[in-house]
């Protein structure tokens, strides 16, 4: 069969199986993202049946999949609303760090990886996943919740982290020096720096700039100037992500209100070829071998991200609903977690499948902990409640003796 021919054919069957499943998922009340992963698996290496001819189209695919779902989440608030966020959100990122990383340490020391495979398994186990939880809270209709920005301050400030983070590892992996390190970092700091002066300083003016009448101008003006800037930035060392999610940031007022109208449906499609690829680069083969220690650690940091975003959003003074709400949003991993243990592998290769094995664990648990942590928290408190105010037994109670009745007892008594 003819190389395009081929890729037509697998693409169309791709993308219809994608709409098949989208629909069986909305029908059990389910987020497609668990059964995404799961059909890239079997079509993946190592699958019942390996797709070759589209895996270059839906690698790039999946990178754009990233870059929209960032930013039509940074379309949802202002260059303003985030600052305020990362000013107020700030101990909760730092509580964040020490919840989340330190299993991810602990398990690299004790696995024997020395210093550097403990740092980046820290990475894989601190990261949520802002592609899967900006798709878990859309399917959800949980963008205007309350405790929605305090679950994008996080978010935002572990990408932003990120800025810091992927340098520093990367100057370990290849044992170069402090000034090296040191330059990679600063570089970082200050193309993220620049992008939030413009997004605050003059972000009316680069809307009014982007901003037109003709929806297919607005579209390719928006897209085209969101993946240019995604791409410096990830030359830059800085996430693509965090470029998009700038972008949006950055564009306010009726062109946000456009550009998220027209880039939704273009987001859903990438966003699918996303988890899509995910589950494709997965060999099943590789993770029967590594899943107890995986699961054991997804386990831990389960409970430890229900903990980060407990506190966060007790600290913005959301109610307990919210809080576990926030909590198990925020329990996905997914592309970051990736892209840390793609470029520690060379190092480590033990953690590969260790970190694919874990993450695929926890991108498939994420959108049912976003679902059901609140529903069942509230009615273990509410259980826990009733037993504490339930009165005991008549037959349980002490019967009063003849000298506790008072005269109105003892009336009733003799009656």
């Amino acid at each position: 069969m003819h190389d395009t021919t081929a890729l037509l054919v697998e693409l169309g069957a791709v993308i219809l199986g994608l709409g098949i499943i989208g629909r069986f998922a909305g029908r059990i009340g389910l987020s497609p993202i668990p059964l995404y992963l799961l059909a890239g698996l079997a079509f993946g290496e190592g699958g019942l049946l390996p797709l070759g001819a589209s895996e270059e189209f839906t690698a790039i695919g999946a990178e754009i999949g990233v870059i929209l779902l960032l930013l039509l989440l940074g379309l949802e608030y202002s260059a303003s609303e985030l600052v305020t966020s990362l000013k107020t959100q700030y101990p909760s990122g730092a509580v964040d760090f020490v919840l989340n990383a330190t299993p991810g340490a602990a398990a690299g020391l004790m696995l024997g990886w020395g210093p550097v495979g403990a740092v980046a398994l820290a990475g894989v186990t601190w990261i949520s996943s802002s592609g899967v939880i900006a798709k878990v809270m859309t399917d959800m209709g949980r963008l205007g919740n309350r405790e929605t920005p305090v679950i994008l301050g996080v978010l935002v400030i572990e990408d932003l982290a990120m800025a810091i983070y992927l340098p520093l590892l990367t100057a370990m992996l290849a044992g170069v020096g402090l000034a090296g390190g040191s330059m990679a970092l600063l570089i970082a700091l200050g193309t993220v720096g620049f992008v939030l002066y413009l997004a605050l300083r003059h972000g009316r003016l680069i809307s009014r700039a982007v901003s037109s009448d003709n929806p297919e101008m607005l579209l390719l003006v928006v897209l085209g100037l969101t993946v240019l800037v995604a791409g410096v930035a990830q030359q830059l060392q800085v996430s693509a992500a965090v470029g998009a999610f700038l972008v949006g940031i950055a564009l306010s007022g009726e062109v946000a209100e456009g550009a998220r109208k027209l880039l939704t449906p273009l987001r859903d499609l990438f966003a699918a070829v996303f988890f899509v690829f995910f589950g494709l680069s997965t060999d099943p083969a590789e993770i029967p071998p590594v899943l107890l220690p995986a699961a054991l650690l997804a386990i831990v940091t389960v409970f430890t991200k229900i903990g980060t975003g407990w506190y966060a959003s007790r600290r913005a003074g959301i109610g307990p609903r919210g809080r576990w709400r926030a909590g198990g949003t925020l329990v996905a991993r997914g592309e970051f977690s990736i892209v840390i243990a793609g470029l520690a592998v060379a190092t480590e290769p033990r953690i590969g499948p260790i970190a694919t094995a874990y993450v695929l664990i926890l991108v498939i648990v994420g959108p049912l902990t976003a679902r059901w942590t609140e529903p069942v928290a509230s009615k273990l408190q509410a259980a826990l409640a009733g037993r504490r105010k339930k009165p005991a037994p008549v037959a349980d109670r002490p019967m009063p003796s003849h000298d506790d009745l008072t005269p109105e007892h003892a009336g009733r008594d003799s009656d």
